[in-house]
Formats: structure tokens, C-alpha cells, sequence
């Protein structure tokens, strides 16, 4: 093939060039994203509707009235009692005592079962031997009903049951765990014991995201297991451990079987939890506008730690720098 001159060359690079900018302009169009049909979403916001947005208003409207054993017949006539209902519960009923003794526990369930859940998701991570077994052990307080779990602990914890009975084989007396101040101690237990396997779980699947050739490169650098730990590990379980860090706290906050079953009514007043308080001033006492006004209040607990996590999610996923 021989050789054009410099002008021919030069233009036929030139058209090249323009073909080929061309053709990758056509190749990757800018299209206008795609709107689904906004009727896809009837079903589910009218399921959201019926659920959530139907009985939160109904709550709302009961906590506004003076609504009692008395005037329940006629519920829809009940006195008009505006905001008395929240300044009652929040001046002359124990709610924010409930509202400490629900926080407190649940933070301190939190934080012990989060390094539980951590350290059981390490150790069955590798393979060996009866590892299927094992996970499965571990899984078993997760899986029993929260009413089954709470009955045979309140067995254990009797004055004559297994725990008081070793406790005292090696010289502690503990006393009464289902009443008094150890009651709360006792509610801690139980729900650390149920609740862990959450953790394991989730901390389980944010290790499987690890690569092996990370682990690899950590053993032939000679990490320590603290080291590595710290800098491989714990790093792909921000988000799983931060997950289960809001959904634990929001269960043992409205974790109503286990207080109910594992004392019973009335129950000490050390582990009197919201839902336990607002069930008793409702279905015991008949204050039925006293106990909405409490279930709105709660729900506004409940509310900030799900904020601060959709907030983190988001800031996480960069939307607010793209607005």
C-alpha cells in the first residue's frame, strides 16, 4: 500500500476522527428516564393507608378526648379534653419514668448484644468442623416465640428455680429477680439472651461481602487479629452493625410479650416499659384517651433514632450533595 500525501492524510484523519465521535455519541443517547405508572403505587399506599395512616389518626383523635370506662359506650361524644391528656401524662402519670426505664434498657441490650452478635460472626465465619451445627445453636433464641422465652425464664428466675439454686450452690444469694430493683437486671438478661442472634445475622452477612484475597493480604502482612480486626474486619460491618444498632434499639423499645409474660400484671415498677405502661393505664384502668395520648408520645420516641438512621442512610448514599 503506498503512502498518500500529507493533505490526504491529514483529512482522512480528520474524517476519521469526526466518524468516530460520532458514532460513540450515537452509541450512548441521553434518553429521558423512564416514569412508571403512578397507579403502580395504589396498592401499597392504600394498604399504608389502612395500617399506619387510619390508626394513627383514630389514636390521635381518642388521645383529644376524655374517653374512659364510662363514656366508651358513646365514644364519639366523649368530652372534648384537647391537649389535658398529654399534660396528664406527662406531669401526673409515671410515662417519663418509662420513658428512662425503656431507653436505658434498651441501650444496654444494644450494647452488649452488638459485640455478642460481632464475635459469634467471627468465630463461625471459617469453616470447620460441625460449623453448620453450631450457627444453627445459635440461632435458637432468636427463632422461639418471645411467649415461650419469657415462660421458661420466668421459671428459671423463680425463688426455687435454676438460677437462684446456682447462684447459691456457689455462695451468692441473689434474691428475688421477679420483683424489686433486680427485676430490671433480670428483663436485661432475658432480652440480651433472645435478641443477639439479630446481630449475629446481619453481622454474618456483612462479613460474607469481605474478600478473601483482603483476609490474604492481612495474613501475609503478619496483622495481629486485633489489627485486623479493626482495619478489615469492622470496616465492611458499618453498615450491618449500624442497622442492627437502630433496629434493636426500636424492638426493645416496643418489646411488649416479654415484660407482660415474664412478670405478669402488675408488674414491678422497675421494668414498667412504655408499651407496658400504655396497656395497663388502658386495658387496667380504663383511661383509654390518657393511654393514646402515651402511644403518641412513645411513637415520637421511636421516631427519632428511625430518623437519625434514614438521615445517616442518606447522607451515606450522597443524595444531599446532589441537591
Amino acid at each position: 500500500m503506498t503512502e498518500g500525501n500529507p493533505a490526504q492524510v491529514s483529512a482522512r484523519g480528520e474524517v476519521l476522527g469526526v466518524m468516530a465521535r460520532s458514532s460513540v455519541a450515537g452509541a450512548s443517547p441521553t434518553r429521558p428516564p423512564r416514569r412508571r405508572p403512578p397507579w403502580l403505587l395504589l396498592p401499597g399506599g392504600v394498604l399504608m393507608l389502612l395500617i399506619i395512616v387510619v390508626p394513627f389518626l383514630l389514636a390521635l383523635f381518642i388521645s383529644l378526648l376524655d374517653l374512659n370506662q364510662y363514656t366508651l359506650r358513646q365514644w364519639l361524644h366523649a368530652p372534648f379534653q384537647g391537649v389535658g391528656n398529654y399534660a396528664e401524662a406527662l406531669t401526673s402519670s409515671p410515662l417519663l419514668w418509662s420513658f428512662w426505664i425503656s431507653i436505658s434498657f434498651a441501650v444496654v441490650s444494644t450494647l452488649v448484644t452488638l459485640p455478642l452478635g460481632v464475635a459469634a460472626a467471627v468465630a463461625t465465619q471459617n469453616r470447620f468442623r460441625g460449623r453448620a451445627m453450631l450457627r444453627s445453636i445459635f440461632l435458637i433464641p432468636y427463632v422461639l416465640p418471645s411467649f415461650v422465652v419469657a415462660t421458661v425464664w420466668r421459671t428459671m428466675f423463680q425463688p426455687g428455680g435454676i438460677i437462684v439454686r446456682g447462684l447459691a450452690a456457689v455462695g451468692v444469694h441473689s434474691g428475688l429477680w421477679l420483683n424489686g430493683p433486680q427485676s430490671y437486671w433480670a428483663l436485661v438478661i432475658v432480652e440480651i439472651w433472645a435478641s443477639w442472634p439479630f446481630v449475629y445475622l446481619l453481622a454474618l452477612s456483612g462479613l460474607q461481602s469481605v474478600d478473601h484475597e483482603v483476609h490474604e493480604a492481612a495474613a501475609v502482612d503478619g496483622a495481629l487479629w486485633w489489627t485486623k480486626l479493626r482495619y478489615v474486619i469492622l470496616p465492611y460491618l458499618k453498615g450491618p452493625l449500624a442497622l442492627a444498632c437502630i433496629i434493636s434499639v426500636l424492638n426493645h423499645i416496643n418489646n411488649f410479650t416479654l415484660p407482660f409474660v415474664l412478670f405478669g400484671v402488675p408488674a414491678p415498677q422497675d421494668v414498667e416499659t412504655l408499651p407496658f405502661l400504655t396497656y395497663t393505664t388502658s386495658f387496667h384502668s380504663f383511661q383509654f384517651g390518657l393511654s393514646a395520648a402515651m402511644a403518641v408520645l412513645s411513637l415520637v420516641l421511636v421516631a427519632i433514632p428511625l430518623f437519625a438512621y434514614l438521615r445517616a442512610v442518606r447522607l451515606d448514599t450522597g443524595e444531599a450533595g446532589r441537591r
